[in-house]
């Protein structure tokens, strides 16, 4: 089956879990070495990250919503 889905969303949705998941493990080894400030910037750091990678997919999503919404 066929989903219709570009790939280059898919991409950026592996690449946004990878950073989640790198974030994830750098702050959980920062925190372990007693360093809970950076393990905190880490955090922050990663989230912005992903926010930025996913607006691309949150405006189509958006422009798709609002599509589907009748005039």
């Amino acid at each position: 089956m066929n989903a219709n889905v570009n790939m280059v969303y898919v991409e950026t949705i592996l690449k946004i879990i990878g950073i989640a998941y790198i974030a994830e493990f750098a702050t959980q080894i920062t925190k372990d070495a007693g360093q809970g400030a950076i393990a905190s910037k880490i955090e922050l750091a990663g989230k912005i990250i992903i926010l930025a990678m996913a607006i691309p997919i949150l405006t189509v999503l958006i422009e798709t919503i609002i599509k589907l919404i009748p005039s």
